[in-house]
């Protein structure tokens, strides 16, 4: 069967996000002033052939901690669907 990983990553809370803080002085200079906070971070999309649900988590899980995020400062979201 064929599943669909979605995988949100985002940079760790306690890091400067220079990506997010450049948005975000972007937007208060278009007066969008009611934002308090912007992190940028990445969604990964993947197509996994797996016997089950779990199997496809475990897949996607491990294609996150040796390639998509880097876990000394990001932090990764897996949902399979």
């Amino acid at each position: 069967m064929i599943y669909t990983a979605q995988i949100k990553v985002m940079p760790l809370k306690e890091l400067l996000d220079p990506q997010g803080k450049a948005v975000m002085g972007g937007l208060q200079n278009l007066g969008l002033n009611a934002i308090q906070d912007v992190r940028i971070g990445k969604n990964i999309s993947l197509q996994i052939e797996a016997d089950s649900t779990e199997a496809a988590h475990q897949i996607a899980e491990e294609a996150s901690k040796k390639l998509l995020a880097n876990q000394v400062m990001e932090i990764f979201e897996i949902t399979i669907s």
